[in-house]
């Protein structure tokens, strides 16, 4: 038996509480010594503040930003997106408000806060007057994902922002690259210089809350970060507390609409479900629901959908819409395309392979379209002036003449809308009669007697603008050894130029005659 007068242990004797308290103790005191303690926050703070400065510099990469964004998501170019998210400078000045909020230097918080609302303010104005004057303002399906924020892109903020700070902190900047990928600050700015040229209020408001939420939350989330990593506070601990309580409520108050509408997503999502179900018992087991497109915003919710069945069924838009309507409880204007297919498997995948080639024949078609709208746009003429060869893939324009313009520059025009469309013979013919350009040629060292850099990107010109024009070329001047050089590049470009003697310099001058093709 134990001695009833022993000394009991004092580590049974000590509460639950009290344990727990030396654990949290403990950690905070390794926090501190180990991990806070190795931050150089002069450091951090003074490149933070570098980083909010309204330079030139600052003020330039953010219109440029906001301008290649607002073509990336007209032309619904992804990678022309992504590239305007990497060049923004937005980033620096909403982490400063973070940070300055974090040490309670309002000083450093104003400055922030006129830098990022003159950056934002001249990027929507710059994207506002590219939309007004472009003729493209269609909503494209990288504008429209931009216009419905949910509590998904909140939590991407939030994640992504955790991210940034911690790299900033920690001196691994090489992160913000894909930070700024994550966040995408400046293709909402843009959107609403889309909203605002448009005067679609729903494109702007949507944007303008995605972006309001991306600002907020990097900018919160990096107050609390910074915070966690000891930055020195000037604030007394009722201003922290008050503080703190606010960045829960800020939270709350931006959870609340956009989980609202991830529910709606949601609710959309099991709708379509539902009036696909609806759709296909109208029809044969046999029979298949080829597409469906449902457009919730609008009013009645349209349905428009493409059926493969093996007997066509009278009044099924009719049957479908009262369906519908007892189902989601609105109005629906239901649109639907039969196609009459045999029973067996092979007929039915025979029909669908059908379908989907002529939605490839129209969206070929509406390519074509665009094609020649931009040819003509850039040649100064009417669509009806550009001749499209849709057998051999082929376009052609002859241009107008541009104010300023040169040789180069329609050459530069053309390689542009070429790589918009690969599959395609973009030829932009220039104004008869535009100037072509001199030759350089080294004149000492191991090149002596061959064309510099520029002089064969001139020699390409020359070969370029004799086939778009139809004429033939001379070289005119240079020491005969050039000329024949040069002679030797352009036959290689199936150009055949006359040779002239003249001046110490060569040039390439216009003559008479037809070229070689």
């Amino acid at each position: 038996m134990s001695d009833p007068n022993a000394p009991v242990s004092t580590a049974t004797n000590v509460p639950h509480h009290g344990q727990f308290s030396a654990v949290i103790h403990s950690w905070r005191h390794w926090w501190r010594t180990s991990v806070t303690s190795t931050v150089d926050q002069a450091a951090v703070i003074a490149k933070r503040r570098e980083e909010c400065d309204t330079s030139a510099r600052y003020l330039f990469m953010t219109a440029m930003s906001g301008g290649i964004a607002i073509l990336g998501l007209l032309l619904s170019s992804p990678a022309v997106v992504i590239g305007a998210m990497l060049l923004s400078p937005l980033m620096g000045p909403i982490i400063g408000l973070g940070f300055a909020l974090a040490i309670g230097d309002y000083q450093w918080l104003r400055q922030s806060a006129r830098s990022l609302l003159y950056g934002s303010l001249m990027a929507i104005l710059l994207c506002t007057l590219i939309v007004f004057f472009s003729p493209i303002q269609t909503v494209t399906s990288e504008i429209a994902s931009r216009t419905r924020p949910n509590l998904f892109d909140l939590m991407v903020a939030l994640f992504s922002a955790l991210a940034g700070a911690y790299a900033m902190i920690r001196g691994k900047e090489g992160t913000i690259v894909g930070v700024a990928i994550a966040t995408a600050l400046m293709p909402p700015l843009a959107v609403v210089g889309f909203g605002l040229a448009t005067l679609n209020w729903t494109v702007f408001q949507g944007a303008l809350l995605l972006f309001l939420t991306n600002l907020i939350t990097i900018a919160l989330t990096a107050m609390l970060m910074a915070r966690i990593y000891g930055f020195r506070t000037e604030l007394t601990e009722r201003q922290t507390q008050l503080q703190n309580f606010v960045v829960v409520v800020v939270f709350i108050a931006l959870a609340i609409p956009l989980g609202y509408s991830l529910i709606q997503i949601g609710k959309q999502a099991n709708g379509e479900r539902q009036v696909r179900g609806e759709l296909q018992d109208l029809f044969d087991k046999n029979s298949r629901l080829s597409q469906v497109d449902i457009d919730w915003r609008a009013d009645p919710v349209t349905v428009n959908a493409t059926v493969l069945t093996p007997t066509l069924v009278p009044q099924a838009e009719q049957t479908g819409e009262r369906a519908l309507q007892r189902m989601l409880g609105q109005p629906v204007d239901l649109k639907i395309v039969q196609y009459k297919v045999g029973t067996g498997a092979q007929a039915a995948e025979a029909a669908q392979l059908a379908a989907a080639e002529a939605q490839r024949q129209q969206a070929e078609v509406e390519r074509v379209g665009e094609l020649k709208r931009a040819l003509a746009l850039v040649a100064g003429v009417t669509p009806a002036d550009v001749t499209i060869d849709r057998d051999n893939r082929r376009a052609v324009v002859r241009a107008r003449p541009l104010p300023g313009a040169g040789l180069a520059s329609y050459q530069t025009l053309e390689k542009r809308i070429a790589a918009s469309m690969p599959t395609w013979q973009i030829l932009l013919q220039p104004p008869a009669g535009g100037a072509l350009p001199t030759i350089a040629f080294s004149k000492t060292g191991e090149e002596k007697g061959q064309p510099t850099s520029e002089g064969r990107a001139a020699l390409e010109l020359v070969a370029w603008a004799a086939h778009r024009t139809g004429m033939n070329v001379a070289l005119r001047g240079g020491d005969p050894g050039e000329r024949e050089t040069a002679a030797a590049i352009l036959a290689g470009e199936n150009v055949t130029p006359v040779l002239e003697p003249g001046g110490p310099e060569m040039r390439a001058v216009w003559v008479m005659g037809a070229t070689t093709e």
